[in-house]
């Protein structure tokens, strides 16, 4: 078989590994940047870093003696990725600045074609192109006047100077909270524009000495140990929690949120305006270990008056009072609903996966979609992004897809893929179980799709591991 896989970050550097310790040979990645890291290429901002421990977002056959931090900044995430690639001889394969724009199910082959007008045809394609990678642009009134620097958080100018000027940042969400922390103390003047005050949980991000990283190279078990630790931990502090908006878990989670607030922001005023009125962990939760001082300081102010306009100057917000700024950031996220799109994907008798998703984005155990056979997604819709490390998921997800080819492979059938049923039929489980979920309890989030239920995994993650250790291959049309 000849496998072509979409993009080169996480996912795709694992998915052309795990492929290769298959067996599989006949590899093309596509990919329509110049280089491999996904959102970690992509995203430089000042303060980057992952929210997840960085023991535990590393691949479980590639654990990193050399973190330096607890939670590692962004551009060591990128080395490590660009690392991993190199030693599992990832580069080779990749077709670095070819994006692939049409991707069609012909003759029982998926003839792809990308923007530079290369074509190819495999027998399987794997879509790794990660979730929140297209950015969400607002679209301000006089958003095209500033005569300042203005650019989203995901395409971050490092040709613009930052000290001593007057900086302004849209958004509040996880990428706001850590630019602010970043920047507080270079700038003249920090504006953070917020729409809806988020929960933040207190979480310090010490670093591991010579030591320590020293004992982490000599013992390799030791590592392996504390990626265990963190993993399970995670799953059932966390995980569990937010599925259960009714347990202690949960409970605790609010506890720490609601002391971080009270006991670090002074100003009762200040306090008031960022306390959230709705439950810890129904938006995604923001982690930081010194937010909350570093919009205290004297040159830091928190915008609460609702954004009228953008003028040459800054900032009109309905207040009347023009914030004037040098620079503006949009931290206002991404579009989670796009996944492999905007390729045109086209799939047996011609349908269109566009219209497939007309009413939202659905995928059986988020991996594959009837009618598109041999075509599979890693992290794709309604998987669990919101309640465990995507490292994770995307292995337990290339095991399945392997075992899924195992029929292929062995000459039973020549194509595989979901069947309706067994999709609508897990789909509306999901979306039953979603009820009890944090994610329903009162607040407008990305997770949330048009009729307000979570896109994500709604279950344990004990159900997610036993989904994956097998496919039950009743739940597919195994055909040709």
């Amino acid at each position: 078989m000849r496998f072509a896989i979409i993009g080169a970050g996480m996912a795709g550097i694992l998915a052309t590994i795990k492929l290769r310790e298959a067996g599989y040979e006949d590899i093309v990645v596509y990919e329509k940047a110049e280089r491999v890291g996904g959102t970690w290429r992509e995203n430089t901002y000042p303060g980057i870093a992952c929210d997840v421990p960085s023991h535990a977002y590393s691949y479980s056959f590639e654990l990193n003696p050399e973190w330096s931090h607890r939670f590692s900044p962004g551009d060591e995430i990128q080395a490590y990725f660009e690392g991993v690639a190199a030693r599992h001889g990832v580069h080779e394969r990749v077709r670095f600045g070819e994006e692939v724009v049409r991707c069609e199910r012909l003759d029982g082959r998926w003839h792809l074609r990308t923007e530079r007008g290369t074509t190819d045809v495999a027998d399987v394609v794997i879509a790794a192109t990660g979730v929140l990678h297209h950015p969400n642009l607002p679209s301000f009134e006089g958003m095209d006047s500033f005569e300042g620097a203005c650019f989203h958080s995901a395409r971050w100018d490092h040709s613009v100077p930052l000290d001593g000027r007057r900086v302004g940042v849209i958004g509040t969400g996880s990428t706001a909270v850590q630019i602010t922390s970043a920047l507080v103390d270079r700038v003249a003047h920090f504006s953070l524009f917020q729409r809806t005050a988020q929960w933040v949980i207190k979480v310090d991000n010490p670093e591991f000495s010579a030591a320590e990283r020293a004992a982490f190279r000599n013992d390799p078990a030791k590592v392996k140990g504390v990626h265990e630790y963190l993993s399970r931990s995670f799953r059932e502090a966390f995980s569990s929690a937010v599925i259960d908006a009714d347990s202690p878990a949960m409970q605790a989670i609010e506890d720490q949120c609601r002391a971080n607030l009270e006991d670090h922001v002074t100003d009762p005023v200040l306090r008031e305006q960022l306390r959230p009125n709705y439950r810890a962990a129904c938006k995604r939760l923001v982690a930081s270990p010194d937010f909350y001082e570093k919009i205290q300081h004297l040159n830091a102010e928190l915008v609460t008056s609702p954004i009228e306009r953008i003028e040459p100057n800054g900032v009109r917000t309905a207040d009347g009072v023009l914030h004037q700024l040098d620079v503006l950031v949009l931290a206002t996220g991404f579009r989670p609903d796009r996944f492999v799109r905007p390729t045109t994907v086209t799939g047996r008798d011609g349908v269109n996966l566009d219209d497939v998703w007309r009413e939202g984005p659905v995928a059986y155990l988020s991996i594959a979609v009837p009618g598109f056979p041999n075509f599979f997604m890693l992290n794709g819709p309604n998987g669990p992004v919101g309640n465990f490390s995507l490292i994770e998921v995307a292995e337990l997800q290339m095991g399945y897809i392997l075992q899924l080819l195992e029929p292929v492979r062995a000459g039973r059938c020549r194509e595989v893929s979901p069947t309706w049923e067994a999709t609508r039929n897990l789909e509306a489980e999901r979306r039953e179980a979603a009820v009890g979920t944090v994610w329903t309890t009162g607040c407008n989030s990305w997770y949330l799709d048009r009729e307000g239920i979570p896109a994500t995994w709604t279950f344990s993650f004990d159900r997610f591991c036993d989904e994956m250790a097998a496919p039950k291959l009743d739940a597919y049309e195994l055909t040709g």
